[in-house]
């Protein structure tokens, strides 16, 4: 079984960029770990979907915006998602990416199997690299819900 773990954002809008520092911590902690390919990405939609050809399951840690405080981690399955825009209007959702992956004959994971970790961020519009104090708490909670999804105990990992 594969599992791809990918951290998205831009890493030098703020808080966009947390799903990336996530991933790159959880690279040295599940580095070994067999059938577990832990990755950074800027995009969405369709590069989005084909990250995931040849997974069975996914984790996808990105920044999310609800409303609820900054730093909340949220776990979350496609359906759940509180938009299904595209961020580019060149692109498609990531719904209708694995859509289209699939009519083409894509292997990719069921939409059971993939998991979004959000973690509500607080700015966006500010060019830094260094994520806000409530957003960076909450790394290590968005780390602790990766290492639970996939099965690792956290100090096992550590």
């Amino acid at each position: 079984m594969k599992t791809l773990v990918l951290g998205l954002g831009n890493p030098l809008l703020r808080d966009d960029g947390v799903g990336l520092q996530v991933a790159a911590r959880l690279r040295r902690i599940l580095d070994g770990q067999p059938g577990v390919v832990v990755a950074e990405d800027y995009w969405g939609g369709l590069r989005l979907m084909e990250r995931m050809v040849g997974c069975d399951r996914a984790i996808i840690v990105d920044a999310i915006q609800t409303g609820a405080s900054p730093g909340t981690v949220h776990r979350l399955r496609l359906g759940e998602l509180p938009t299904q825009r595209s961020a580019s209007a060149h692109d498609v959702n990531l719904t209708t990416a694995l859509e289209l992956g699939r009519c083409i004959g894509a292997r990719l994971p069921a939409d059971d199997d993939i998991l979004i970790i959000g973690i509500e961020l607080q700015d966006v519009t500010t060019f830094d690299e260094s994520l806000s104090p409530a957003v960076e708490a909450a790394v290590p909670r968005a780390i602790a819900t990766v290492l639970e999804a996939l099965g690792v105990a956290e100090r096992e990992a550590l």
